[in-house]
């Protein structure tokens, strides 16, 4: 057969046959990939490459890991579903990154979270401030799902202190400077900056602060 015909053949076998895998892998492979189903997805994707180059070896034959694939992947779909800890430990377990207000910095650290990736997700939501969230749960999948107190403060401020670090720009665009800065937190008992992980400016003109929990003391 001719090579280029061949090479046409095998690419429209190996998409009918991943199609297929993944129909029968059921549609929470495609809506919600853990990591897990991610690898699966990478072998899936290499083996079909390979199907389609190697021109050696009988089509039938390089599907046959696609195949051990799909029971690989159907068997743990089925020890999760009897299995606490199996899920725990295919899918890996939810992280609450902020409760009632507050930042657990231990578990963003763990999870490699920055102060700038939270205040994305959050804005990303419609949600501008730390402290209106009720609790900010990060999913085994990576998505961020967030709660919000019921009553919130109206006006909306980006954080004047990240990760100990001043944040210039809003200091500017509210009209303050430093100086400032460091005297509204020494009426509230703040005399570290270095020490603060996340600081925004109330309603009521007050500052709100959230103290970075792994610094040693």
């Amino acid at each position: 057969m001719d090579p280029i015909l061949t090479i046409i053949t095998r690419t429209l076998g190996a998409y009918i046959v991943i199609f297929f895998i993944l129909r029968i892998m059921g549609k929470r492979e495609i809506g919600e990939v853990g990591v897990f189903d991610l690898v699966i997805f990478l072998m899936l994707a290499e083996m079909a490459v390979i199907s389609i180059e190697n021109l050696d070896k009988g089509f039938f034959f390089s599907i046959i890991p696609m195949l051990l694939l799909l029971l690989i992947q159907r068997f743990t779909a089925h020890l999760s579903l009897k299995s606490q800890k199996a899920r725990e430990i295919l899918d890996g377990t939810s992280s609450i990154l902020i409760e009632k207000g507050k930042i657990n910095e231990r578990e963003m650290r763990r999870q490699r979270y920055n102060i700038d990736d939270l205040l994305e997700q959050l804005h990303e939501n419609g949600i501008q401030l730390v402290q209106d969230v009720e609790i900010a749960i990060l999913e085994p999948t990576g998505k961020l799902s967030i709660f919000e107190k019921k009553n919130k403060p109206l006006d909306i401020f980006d954080p004047i202190i990240a990760d100990g670090v001043i944040q210039q720009k809003t200091l500017q665009k509210m009209g303050k400077d430093e100086n400032w800065l460091v005297e509204e937190l020494a009426k509230q008992g703040y005399h570290d900056i270095k020490s603060i992980f996340y600081c925004s400016l109330n309603k009521d003109g007050s500052l709100y602060v959230d103290l970075n929990n792994t610094i040693q003391t």
